[in-house]
């Protein structure tokens, strides 16, 4: 019978990257992370032996916890959580079989210091129109889902990000930018070390809108106008990253379900 209280790995593959996917844990002991310093796309740590203290910080969501192989650690923290009121399971296989699976994982050193409340800053330039929100978005969906994100005019950002201990991004000059011909989302999923076909495809579709090559996929002309639509309809840059996840979020899906799927009208016969 399959177990109530735990989620595989090709049910989790298929939410990771998702706005309602569930909040990871990984409570891998500390000789486990060291052999395999990578964590699940958007995970965060916690020590295991202080659950009873941390619990209450993840109520109201849902949780997926992850050891080195899915048994004692996880299921006893994923229990624990459960007490506290908390929807959790643990991860069947653990770390070991999600990295069997090649499934997506991020390299753990490539993410950036974390402020006071456990989040990463980010700055970039203000009116963002393509890679200043596929960024923002691969972060929020893969790395650090309580990211902060500072718009802010050109000139200013090298010093905002020096006074705010935050990482700049998509400028010249800075380590997360353009590199030759590929755009700082390209970037960001090689030094996160993000492996996954549907990022891949999507990457194609922003490199070619962000770099004026529509004709590298079919995809990229109406992905630069609904781009290009969302930065006018909005003079809050933040509302705007807002509206823009939700773009992301359908090409992402896209790129992952839908690519084979054609819509013809009328259905089964000729239009009148």
């Amino acid at each position: 019978m399959p177990s109530t209280t735990a989620i595989t790995v090709s049910q989790l593959i298929r939410l990771v990257g998702l706005p309602d996917a569930p909040v990871l844990i990984d409570v891998r002991v500390d000789d486990d992370y060291a052999a395999d310093p990578r964590l699940l796309p958007a995970s965060r740590r916690r020590d295991f032996k202080t659950v009873s203290t941390w619990a209450a910080e993840f109520s109201g969501s849902k949780v997926a916890v992850v050891c080195q192989k899915g048994q004692k650690l996880s299921q006893g923290v994923a229990a624990w959580l459960r007490h506290e009121g908390i929807q959790a399971e643990s991860l069947e296989g653990g770390f070991e079989a999600w990295a069997a699976a090649k499934a997506p994982l991020v390299t753990a050193s490539a993410i950036p210091p974390r402020d006071e409340k456990g989040r990463t800053v980010w700055v970039t330039r203000s009116r963002p129109k393509i890679d200043r929100i596929a960024c923002p978005w691969l972060i929020r969906r893969f790395v650090d889902p309580k990211a902060v994100f500072l718009f802010v005019d050109p000139a200013e950002v090298p010093l905002v990000a020096d006074r705010f201990a935050a990482v700049p991004f998509d400028i010249e000059g800075v380590f997360c930018s353009h590199r030759g011909e590929r755009c700082t989302f390209d970037t960001m999923i090689e030094e996160f070390g993000l492996r996954a076909e549907a990022l891949d495809r999507l990457a194609l579709i922003v490199r070619a809108a962000d770099t004026a090559r529509l004709d590298l996929v079919p995809q990229a002309a109406g992905f630069l106008a609904a781009s290009l639509g969302l930065s006018r309809m909005f003079r809050d840059d933040l509302e705007q990253l807002e509206a823009g996840m939700l773009l992301y979020d359908a090409f992402f899906r896209w790129c992952r379900d839908a690519t084979d799927e054609t819509h013809n009208w009328p259905v089964g016969g000729k239009a009148p």
